[in-house]
């Protein structure tokens, strides 16, 4: 449980910063790709006798810069995502064709399994997560700049597909440490519930990046707690308490919304 805890923090917090650009770019769908992207990276790493872990973050990073690669506009990012994800899920049915005799392997890369993280896991996912938040707080003010004035920024000499293939590939990394906690199935609500839920109630952007990291802290320590006591899977838990935060939050601003 000390493991567990130690790791849901480290990704939790993360989860929830680049979740809230990622909500806030409209990009939803490509933390959803990426997610289903990582599972086929994950299961050919250990076809091929490599940690799943690599497999996710290496096929994650890869299908993140093609997404930014491939398309800045809305319509062309959905084109574009669509067939990476398209072509994802082909390959990740060839690679489970030959992974039948994993099958408790495949089924902890789909739904998760926080309880069997080690200390090594740990200190790798510390890594990653420092990686991703300075690379975002490298980015984060011209990314802000790019997503809320995408014309005004590019006649400015801000270019937006730049910023979107580092930012998309800020997001793959971050895909693959929630994996190893919720799962690749999973891994959208962990990332964009707490976001959205911060959004709801604050339009700052600082306030809401804290917001929604600390908003998905507790979502990850409740669902522990609950997952403990309940004998229930902790992904699940996870789960279930960033969807309720979500609706309190947006129960908060419909109040907010009558009182004006």
């Amino acid at each position: 449980m000390r493991n567990a805890f130690a790791a849901v923090t480290i990704v939790a917090i993360v989860a929830g910063m680049v979740g809230y650009f990622l909500v806030l770019r409209g990009q939803t769908f490509a933390g959803h790709a990426l997610s289903h992207v990582g599972f086929t990276g994950a299961t050919g790493a250990v076809l091929i006798g490599l940690s799943p872990l690599w497999g996710l973050v290496t096929m994650t990073v890869a299908a993140g810069i093609g997404m930014g690669v491939m398309g800045e506009r809305l319509v062309q990012r959905d084109v574009a995502i669509g067939l990476v994800l398209a072509f994802s899920l082909g390959l990740g049915l060839l690679f489970l064709h030959y992974f039948t005799t994993y099958a408790t392997q495949a089924t902890s890369l789909l739904f998760g399994n926080v309880l069997a993280v080690d200390a090594g896991t740990i200190w790798t996912l510390f890594a990653l997560s420092v990686i991703a938040i300075v690379a975002l707080a490298v980015i984060s003010r011209p990314l802000l700049f790019v997503s809320l004035q995408p014309e005004l920024a590019d006649a400015k000499g801000v270019p937006p597909r730049m910023y979107s293939v580092m930012f998309l590939a800020i997001v793959a990394l971050v895909t693959a440490e929630c994996a190893q906690i919720v799962g690749v199935l999973l891994v959208f609500a962990l990332m964009i519930g707490p976001a959205a839920a911060a959004q709801r109630v604050t339009r700052s952007v600082t306030t809401g990046v804290l917001l929604s990291a600390g908003t998905a802290a507790i979502a990850a320590w409740l669902g522990l707690v609950l997952a403990f006591y309940s004998d229930w899977p902790s992904s699940f838990c996870i789960v279930a308490i960033g969807s309720a935060e979500y609706l309190l939050c947006c129960a908060i601003a419909y109040n907010r919304t009558l009182a004006v």
